[in-house]
């Protein structure tokens, strides 16, 4: 191997290298991006239900729960076991997925996005006061 060959793999070793660092960097960033909250307390008139799980991506946590809160509104004007699924609420589109429901309660979790931003909470609503 002559001289001159010799140092353009060097050369390209090291650039090879240096995306192959930059990759891995941009790769963690965005998982490092998404983070659990406290959830917001209760609101009056839950009826023994509560907000379970709270993440948030590129957004803070203050206004995740902030949407919680807001999207909790939205579904309880229209009865203790409606959705606001397919709303925006805040500026994010939602969607909410449920569980199987039983006589006393059922468990959500609702997605809300807009591009890179995320709030993603669970909830349980109870269905009997108690």
């Amino acid at each position: 191997m002559t001289l001159a060959r010799s140092s353009r793999c060097l050369t390209m070793l090291a650039i090879l290298t240096c995306l192959a660092v930059a990759g891995l960097a941009g790769a963690q960033s965005s998982v490092a991006k998404t983070k659990a909250c406290a959830t917001p307390k209760e609101p009056a008139g839950m009826l023994g239900g509560y907000f379970t799980q709270l993440q948030v991506n590129r957004v803070s946590c203050a206004t995740g729960r902030k949407l919680v809160l807001a999207y909790y509104k939205c579904r309880r004007k229209k009865g203790i076991k409606a959705s606001c699924s397919g709303k925006t609420v805040n500026g994010l589109k939602c969607t909410e997925k449920r569980g199987a429901e039983i006589e006393t309660q059922y468990n959500a979790t609702v997605t809300c996005k807009k591009g890179s931003k995320r709030v993603k909470h669970s909830y349980q609503q109870n269905l009997v006061p108690g």
